[in-house]
């Protein structure tokens, strides 16, 4: 017996900017008898507007919209993907993202390629890559009191803008270092290339099997980011008698942090699944998403005009 394939669709929230997209992905699909699944009503109807009526069935996210799906297909920039990697990772399905926003650095594809991209779904020409996750627990006075989880990163940041944080960093049980500071992220090597980054870290190829503590704007002489092994446990904690903080997990999930309280971020045991259609080194990515240079300056001097 044939089993009937299906894919969860995720639309970045404004919908005038994706409808266009959304509704070309139902049809392409549609007519390769692929199901379509959607977690939002809205998107229900944005893809069954204007004549277009395929058939599209409607999971709410608490009720594991991915299950049972061969991939979920986002249309957005990070941020949209993100939320796709919560309703994905419980599954196990994959998630393979076309970029409408800006930089884009886990999507797959662009927009323009977005009808090549459709097509090798429907013939499966994709290759799937697991990425780390971290699991973060949240303790006050010994005694747990939230679980989360994060794909980029897990930041613990000050809840007031007129007050510091006063954090104390710990690896593998032993303290590191104490300061004043605007937060602590601690982030995986896929999130090295986003908030980590913009806040001073350095990039992590995404098959390093590492994660990164990066301050921002601590007030230390040291509070550089620090590197540590896959398996240590880091932890961030409250001055009991500083401020609070709040504890964001991929600027999803957010968390309050009263005095005293202790994050412990460990590497993830559920990696998320990133579907991939082109081969090529991380390298060409990174250059490719930040337009970086590669040519040396005396040369690219050669092409100026005088």
């Amino acid at each position: 017996m044939t089993l009937r394939r299906e894919v969860l669709l995720v639309v970045h929230p404004d919908r005038d900017a994706t409808a266009g997209a959304a509704r070309e992905v139902a049809a392409q699909l549609a007519a390769a008898g692929i199901r379509l699944r959607v977690a939002d009503e809205e998107v229900r109807q944005l893809v069954q507007a204007n004549g277009h009526a395929p058939e599209c069935t409607v999971v709410a996210p608490d009720d594991d919209p991915a299950a049972g799906t061969e991939l979920v297909f986002v249309l957005g920039g990070d941020g949209t993907l993100l939320r796709a990697a919560e309703l994905a990772r419980p599954a196990g399905v994959p998630v393979l993202g076309v970029n409408l926003g800006r930089v884009g650095f886990l999507t797959e594809a662009d927009s323009d390629a977005l009808e090549e991209t459709v097509r090798r779904v429907v013939e499966g020409h994709y290759r799937v890559e697991e990425r780390m996750t971290v699991d973060v627990t949240v303790a006050v006075e010994g005694e747990i009191v939230a679980r989360t989880w994060a794909l980029n990163e897990a930041s613990v940041e000050r809840s007031s803008r007129v007050r510091i944080l006063d954090a104390l960093i710990e690896v593998d049980g032993r303290p590191v270092s104490s300061f004043g500071c605007d937060g602590v992220l601690c982030a995986t090597p896929t999130g090295s290339t986003a908030y980590a980054f913009s806040a001073g870290g350095p990039i992590m190829w995404p098959d390093v099997e590492a994660l990164l503590v990066v301050p921002s704007n601590a007030h230390a002489m040291f509070s550089r980011p620090l590197v540590v092994s896959r398996n240590s446990v880091i932890t961030v904690g409250i001055d009991p008698e500083g401020s609070t903080a709040v504890l964001t997990c991929d600027g999803l999930r957010h968390i309050e942090l009263p005095r005293g309280a202790r994050v412990r971020v460990v590497a993830g045991r559920v990696p998320v699944r990133l579907a991939r259609l082109w081969d090529g080194p991380f390298t060409d990515r990174l250059v490719h998403k930040f337009a970086l240079p590669v040519k040396s300056w005396r040369e690219r001097d050669r092409h100026q005009p005088r």
